[in-house]
């Protein structure tokens, strides 16, 4: 079965920027998607955050491998509801691949549980992005470095806790450096950060950040059966329900079956 992923875009440069629209006719996530869509082992569709709940209703995210997230100007209009719920399919086991300004969309901020700041600078400078994990998977058929030759600055620190795998690390023309590939794993989900692509330059019609995507979507994709229920459930395990007998004994504060404070 092909890995079934959903790339999310904000969608909004594309509709009032010139430069954007030039670039990305039919929008970046629908550029993203066909790149994903090459080699066949991957079915991409696509999500906006005009569409009603953002395209992303919980049955749509239930039979989601793999969500691909970009957002920049209009991180506060996604809804509260919406990135719990991708947080939530995440800790589940959706993998999750956040795109550049998407480092301050809700869900990534939900994860990482930081600020997730950083410094920039937009002047189409060159990006050196160099491996730093070479037999890493989602560095799999990649060179040591690549060169995207225009692209906005993001520069260290990076507001964000320490990450499982250092992939790859930027270094900018102006002389900052990045670590621009990133992964952790958030409850039973894997999460995968990467910086390139600004909207204003034509990053992802790059080959080889395509092919970037494509690994990374197969190295977030948890083949294991999601977590049935809610994944954030703190039950009250009852007494004569404990794998080995046990007597209570003392006071309680709560009560058999109540919930718990949260």
């Amino acid at each position: 079965m092909p890995i079934r992923a959903v790339v999310w875009g904000e969608n909004v440069h594309e509709q009032k920027n010139p430069v954007v629209a030039a670039i990305y006719p039919d929008g970046m996530h629908n550029t993203i998607a066909r790149a994903l869509a090459q080699e066949g082992d991957i079915m991409a569709e696509t999500a906006t955050l005009q569409e009603p709940e953002h395209g992303l209703p919980a049955e749509r995210l239930a039979r989601t491998d793999v969500l691909l997230w970009w957002g920049h100007a209009a991180h506060d209009a996604v809804s509260d509801r919406v990135a719990e719920r991708v947080a939530q399919a995440v800790w589940a086991g959706m993998g999750l691949i956040v795109l550049h300004s998407g480092h301050f969309s809700k869900p990534f901020k939900r994860l990482m549980g930081t600020p997730c700041n950083l410094s920039w600078r937009e002047a189409g400078e060159r990006e050196r992005l160099w491996l730093a994990s070479r037999n890493h998977p989602i560095a799999a058929g990649l060179p040591d470095h690549f060169v995207l030759e225009h692209e906005e600055m993001y520069g260290e620190p990076f507001g964000i806790p320490e990450p499982m795998e250092t992939v790859f690390i930027s270094w900018f023309q102006g002389g900052e450096v990045f670590r621009s590939g990133l992964t952790w794993r958030r409850g039973a989900g894997n999460v995968f950060y990467f910086r390139p692509g600004h909207e204003t330059y034509p990053t992802y019609h790059d080959a080889t950040v395509q092919q970037v995507l494509r690994n990374a979507v197969r190295w977030a994709h948890n083949p294991a059966p999601r977590v049935a229920g809610d994944p954030t459930r703190a039950p009250n395990v009852p007494a004569d329900k404990a794998p080995e007998p046990v007597t209570e004994r003392g006071p309680k504060l709560h009560q058999p079956g109540e919930e718990g404070y949260r």
